[in-house]
């Protein structure tokens, strides 16, 4: 009898415990750190009127460091709760930015709840980057899909309220908005958001739409409070990955210059074999109102070490013509307007 006891109490302490372990939070800590060099050409000095070149580290060229915590709880029922919170830095510099500004969770700080319903997220992300990320066969390096709309698809969303859909029949999409937090207005710099996916055997379609107001809630700069649309997909083959998409920006309130833009590549990656992936793409984008146009043609290579560590190489050609004055990478400086411009980066990239 005692032993029997002894049987029962112990099956139904294991089962406590199992349970006890079902309902804790799971924690993953991750990161990424990339460092390189990178040269850029014709580089125009306004002050001066003369170019140059320049050599320098190249620290998030290929891709952003950055470093984080994401974790979930089993709420029981099909229910979790998530969090993640991701910083992006400077490897070269040790920094947040340019300089040595401190680290900060600037990439991801949210907190929601996922279910048979969808996922519900609160706080900062950057779901419009990701979702241009899958469509352009660059990554959205800093020679990429970026670079011709001066980084207006790389914005981020504060103050968010994210909801996503589950997957129904490969059909997935979300839907956000990004309060303004201005007193009597509830457009004035609000941001908002949403994108459509069908994802079917090797074939994936986007469309992606999203507005970004100024603080008296209107569309006034073209690459930085307009609106934006992207249509896109991809095509995997064999080894071979194609992309296409074309993006259209608009600011209907912009008094002078131009008001609109559209831009479109085409690209592939190739994979010949497991540690090996070349990349060759080409964007072009086109201004109204005499503001010019221009093309970026690039090539890329990744040699992976290991599942964690890869190497990587970039080089890219900017031409612009008219008025336009579009640098070779997204951040850096530009050519005298109607100028080209060369570029360069190389680097190792480590996920941990």
């Amino acid at each position: 009898m005692t032993k029997q006891l002894l049987k029962g109490f112990s099956v139904v302490a294991l089962a406590g415990a199992a349970s006890l372990v079902h309902a804790q939070s799971s924690v993953t800590a991750y990161g990424r750190v990339v460092s390189g060099v990178a040269y850029q050409s014709n580089i125009y000095d306004s002050s001066t009127q003369t170019t140059g070149n320049v050599w320098r580290a190249a620290g998030n060229e290929w891709g952003t460091s950055f470093w984080g915590f994401k974790g979930v709880e089993d709420l029981g029922g099909g229910l979790s709760v998530l969090f993640q919170l991701e910083g992006g830095f400077n490897a070269p510099k040790g920094g947040a930015g340019a300089g040595n500004e401190g680290l900060s969770f600037n990439r991801r700080s949210t907190v929601g709840l996922k279910g048979s319903m969808g996922v519900l997220k609160l706080g900062r992300e950057i779901p419009v980057s990701d979702a241009v990320w899958a469509l352009d066969p660059a990554g959205q390096q800093t020679m990429g899909s970026a670079t011709l709309v001066k980084g207006r698809n790389w914005i981020g969303h504060s103050n968010m309220i994210y909801y996503e859909t589950p997957n129904l029949g490969g059909f997935s999409g979300f839907v956000l908005t990004s309060l303004g937090e201005q007193a009597g207005s509830n457009t004035a710099s609000r941001k908002d958001a949403i994108a459509l996916t069908y994802a079917t055997s090797g074939v994936e379609l986007r469309l992606i739409y999203d507005v970004v107001r100024d603080a008296n809630g209107r569309y006034s700069d073209l690459y930085t409070t307009s609106k934006h649309m992207v249509l896109g997909g991809t095509a995997t083959l064999g080894p071979a990955k194609l992309f296409a998409a074309y993006e259209k920006l608009s600011a209907p309130d912009v008094t002078s210059g131009s008001d609109k833009a559209t831009h479109y590549w085409l690209g592939a990656r190739y994979q010949p074999s497991t540690p090996l992936a070349l990349i060759a793409a080409a964007y072009r984008t086109k201004l109204n109102n005499g503001g010019g146009s221009a093309n970026l043609f690039m090539l890329g290579t990744e040699y992976s070490l290991s599942k964690r560590t890869l190497l990587y190489a970039s080089v890219g050609r900017v031409a612009n013509k008219g008025g336009a004055d579009f640098g070779i990478v997204t951040e850096g400086a530009a050519p005298v307007a109607g100028g080209a411009q060369s570029g360069f980066y190389a680097g190792i990239a480590h996920s941990f």
